[in-house]
């Protein structure tokens, strides 16, 4: 009897064992999650920026929103490359977002500014956690892929702090 009858449907035949599978397909499903929540929080400050940088914040969050969104099936294909199944719905997001919702009516430019600052911080520290468990399972491919995205990550952190701080010469 050949190996592909008896293995679940969405199964991928995988080098990593069954735990290392688990783990790391359970990892990068909540990074995933985090990416999607980082995405929508960049957008509804995208969507509601105001004031006198408007329009420089404005088109600083669009280009970061679209630099988070490009992550979002490289993370979603790696899972399903490593035997694992991924997202599936908002619900399945949210169950797993570790990342804050910020569903205020009114957000100050620079109060969005630092708080996507912050959770861009928060997801680097994410990124890391899931690097070493990627590497203890010697899922290389992953661990590639998320050096990169910490570079991205920490870039747009950088760039929100640096839009947010205040002038030092008066």
């Amino acid at each position: 009897m050949s190996d592909h009858k008896t293995r679940p449907a969405l199964s991928t035949p995988t080098s990593l064992g069954a735990n290392a599978t688990k783990d790391v397909s359970a990892a990068l499903n909540a990074l995933l999650a985090d990416v999607f929540t980082l995405y929508l929080k960049t957008k509804n400050f995208h969507w509601h920026m105001s004031g006198a940088h408007f329009r420089d914040y404005h088109l600083l969050l669009d280009e970061q929103s679209d630099q988070i969104f490009a992550m979002t099936d490289p993370i979603a294909e790696r899972v399903r490359k490593v035997g694992g199944t991924t997202l599936k719905s908002i619900g399945h997001i949210a169950r797993m977002q570790r990342l804050d919702d910020n569903d205020a009516d009114f957000v100050t430019p620079l109060d969005m500014l630092a708080e996507l600052a912050d959770d861009n911080r928060r997801l680097a520290d994410i990124m890391r956690e899931t690097h070493e468990l990627c590497d203890e399972a010697n899922d290389v491919a992953s661990t590639s892929l998320l050096e990169n995205w910490i570079d991205e990550t920490e870039r747009r952190a950088w760039f929100l702090f640096e839009t947010t701080r205040h002038s030092e010469t008066a």
